[in-house]
Formats: C-alpha cells, sequence, structure tokens
C-alpha cells in the first residue's frame, strides 16, 4: 500500500481508502462486513470512510466495531454529517446545533474519541456559511476532529469554505466528490482550484458503482448479489449506469486491462490514482475477495498509451459537465 498526503497537510492516508456507503448496515450482514473491514486492514489500508446517515447510524456502530482493538493512532477515520438522522427539525443540516450534536453521536458509535478528518456531506444553503465554518472551528478546537474537509462541494463553495477556514485557523484539507472514468465533472472546475488551495480529493465510486468491473452485460441480467440486485438502496444509485451504451464502451476495456496485467476493477482505480490531485479512491465491498483485489491499484502507473485507449473506449459515454459537480441528491 501506498500513502499519499491529504491536499497540503501532513496528514497521510493510505491512497486506497474503505468506505462502506450502503454496505454495512444495510446490504451485507455484519459478519460479512468485519470480515472486509479485516481484509482491508490486511491488505495495508489505513483509512476508512463513513458518514452517520448511511444505515441510520449503523454503517458508523459496524466499523466502530470492526476496528475496536486496532492502534488508534494507526488508523485515519473520516465521517460526515449534514443529512437526516432523525425525525425533528434541527436533526440536519451544518447548522451549529446540528454539527455540535452529531460529532458526539458519530464518536460514540465509532467509539473514538477523535476523528481525523470530519466532512459536511453536502453544502448547506439553508445555513450561513459563517456558522457552520465556527462550528467546525469549535470542533477542531476540542478535539474531536483533527481536520476539515467536505464533499461534493463547487469551486465557488470550496474557495469560500477554505477562506473562512484560513480566518479561523483551521484545516480545511479535502473534498469527497464522486469521480471516475465515466464520471469527470471534477476536472473542469473542482480540481484546479483544489490544486490552488491544497485541497485534496478523496474520491468515491472510483469503479462507478462496480458497473466499471464490467460485471454488467448488454441484454443480460445483473448477477445475483450485485449492487443492481439491492432493492434496499444499491439499485438506485447504478440503475443510470446500465444503459447499453455505457455498457457497451465499459466492455471495450476488457482487452486494455488484460493487455496491462489488470482486471478491469484495478484498471478503474488505478485510472482514478493517475491524478495528482486525488489523495485517495475510496472502495466498498461485500466480500473480502473484492478488497484484495482493488488493493492491487496501488503503486500502478498507466503508460500514456493505456490512458489515451481508456479515454477513446469512454469518450462518448463520459459525463463532464461541471454543472453536475454538486449532486444533492445522492449520498456516497
Amino acid at each position: 500500500m501506498e500513502f499519499r498526503h491529504l491536499g497540503r497537510s501532513g496528514l497521510l492516508i493510505s491512497e486506497i481508502a474503505y468506505g462502506n456507503w450502503i454496505t454495512h448496515g444495510s446490504q451485507v450482514e455484519e459478519e460479512a462486513a468485519v470480515a472486509c473491514v479485516r481484509a482491508a486492514l490486511d491488505e495495508g489500508i489505513t483509512t476508512f470512510d463513513t458518514a452517520d446517515v448511511y444505515a441510520g447510524g449503523r454503517a458508523e456502530e459496524v466499523l466502530g466495531r470492526a476496528l475496536k482493538g486496532e492502534r488508534r493512532a494507526g488508523l485515519e477515520i473520516l465521517t460526515k454529517v449534514y443529512w437526516p438522522i432523525g425525525p425533528g427539525p434541527n436533526d440536519r443540516s451544518l447548522s451549529r446545533k446540528h454539527i455540535l450534536e452529531s460529532i458526539d453521536g458519530s464518536l460514540r458509535r465509532l467509539q473514538t474519541d477523535y476523528v481525523d478528518v470530519y466532512q459536511a456531506h453536502r453544502y448547506d444553503y439553508s445555513t450561513p456559511l459563517e456558522e457552520t465554518m465556527q462550528a467546525f472551528a469549535d470542533v477542531v478546537r476540542q478535539g474531536k476532529a483533527l481536520y476539515i474537509g467536505v464533499s461534493e462541494w463547487s469551486a465557488t463553495q470550496l474557495r469560500a469554505g477554505w477562506e473562512m477556514a484560513q480566518d479561523l485557523k483551521i484545516p480545511f484539507v479535502s473534498n469527497q466528490p464522486q469521480y471516475s472514468a465515466l464520471w469527470r465533472v471534477i476536472e473542469a472546475e473542482v480540481v484546479p482550484t483544489s490544486i490552488e488551495l491544497g485541497i485534496g480529493q478523496v474520491v468515491f465510486s472510483p469503479i462507478a458503482q462496480g458497473v466499471l468491473t464490467g460485471k454488467y452485460s448488454v441484454g443480460q441480467q445483473p448477477p445475483e448479489g450485485s449492487r443492481a440486485t439491492d432493492e434496499k438502496s444499491g439499485a438506485n444509485f447504478i440503475s443510470r449506469l446500465l444503459g447499453d451504451d455505457v455498457l457497451t464502451a465499459v466492455a471495450a476495456l476488457k482487452p486494455l486491462a488484460e493487455q496491462a496485467g489488470l482486471s478491469m476493477a484495478q484498471l478503474a482505480v488505478a485510472w482514478v490514482l493517475q491524478n495528482s490531485n486525488v489523495s485517495a479512491a475510496i472502495i466498498g465491498a461485500s466480500r473480502p475477495e473484492q478488497v484484495r483485489d482493488n488493493v492491487k491499484a496501488s503503486g500502478v502507473r498507466l503508460e500514456a498509451d493505456l490512458m489515451k485507449a481508456v479515454d477513446a473506449a469512454l469518450d462518448p459515454v463520459v459525463e463532464r459537465d461541471p454543472a453536475k459537480t454538486v449532486s444533492p441528491a445522492k449520498r456516497p
């Protein structure tokens, strides 16, 4: 496993992180979830990403139990706040009340005294940014988080938040956007702004919800147990990627992966990691062998000709529109 700095901070994180959106507390049973976490640890992953909203808090609880007994200083734990976690009007948003109450709930479920990065799960248009950033500053000064990050913020929002963080003297170091060879909307504006400000990307869905593994084929039913068959949550997020045009383009990657001696999943993760602004790619898994396969992308350097061939194969179906940088309906 190789490690990268999170933005321009001194914090090193594993370039492949393990995330439990959809899976823990929802798609897979706890025994399988714990087995995936143990496999991640065995493969050298030290960075784990979750959120209070995943499976109604159960994902944080499962991760906390799975990591119990590990040396805390040897881990980097990231979680998020914003989405509703209860029925009340203040059980959501980035208000001071919700942030200060939510961090305590996350720490309790994760069984830890602090998280390494506390992230705003989306931009909150209903709360003044000054209130949000001051609350994050207080979380940092209380020792409950070491760094601050966000998820799916636009370039303009990143700059505004970063400038306030500078005034408050707190480390705003990361953004967590969707990014894959199929979904490149951050490249136009978010990445250049982040490079300027010293913000690193911790990207989710590098294998596009499993589509870039090649497991889905034109005219065939999704494999049993795959995310596309998970009616509880996963199927809702993957349906837009299962069009014949996308699946046909993805199928063209198989010979390219074979030529490079990689699985299609490894090629997809390695492709994301070629972007120098990416500090880590988050993988998820329902089985330990998926973790073991994906981590082999760490340290892989793709030749320029291979990168061009991937681009040529996927160009007709790649999403690049910067207007889609912020996707408030999605919850990775």
